[in-house]
């Protein structure tokens, strides 16, 4: 079953906030930084040690964080994204498309070096969605 998940972002202090989840709410936290990921030779040096992705997971609880900040740049009140974990390729595609619909498409979908078809929107009411299909191996 496909599952919306809160994702936020800190701008350079994503592992801090983070920890910070962990100690008050438990949990396992996953940290990813920017370094040895494509996106590091478009960073501007010293934000290689930055946040790409986090995951904090305690049972059914999810949440999601970055430092990774949009185009637009980093403002309050534009720190949360609603995360949308799909099942199936079709699944993301149809999503992705009636969600993009009278939006703006910020990233599209596109196979990610995480193993992941991986893309980012704003819907037409301004709530940015990032959508995320974990690709299988092919054996």
């Amino acid at each position: 079953m496909s599952k919306i998940v809160a994702y936020l972002t800190f701008n350079g202090k994503c592992q801090e906030a983070m920890t910070y989840y962990q100690d008050v709410l438990g949990g396992e936290l996953t940290l990813q930084s920017v370094q040895g990921f494509p996106v590091e030779a478009r960073c501007p040096t010293g934000e290689e040690h930055q946040i790409m992705h986090s995951s904090l997971i305690k049972g059914d609880m999810v949440l999601m964080a970055s430092d990774m900040v949009g185009p637009s740049g980093f403002r309050p009140g534009n720190t949360i994204a609603l995360a949308l974990q799909c099942d199936t390729a079709d699944e993301i595609n149809t999503y992705f498309t009636k969600l993009a619909e009278g939006g703006q498409v910020l990233h599209p979908l596109a196979k990610q070096p995480w193993g992941a078809l991986f893309g980012v929107l704003a819907d037409k009411y301004g709530v940015a969605w990032m959508l995320n299909h974990e690709l299988k191996a092919v054996s």
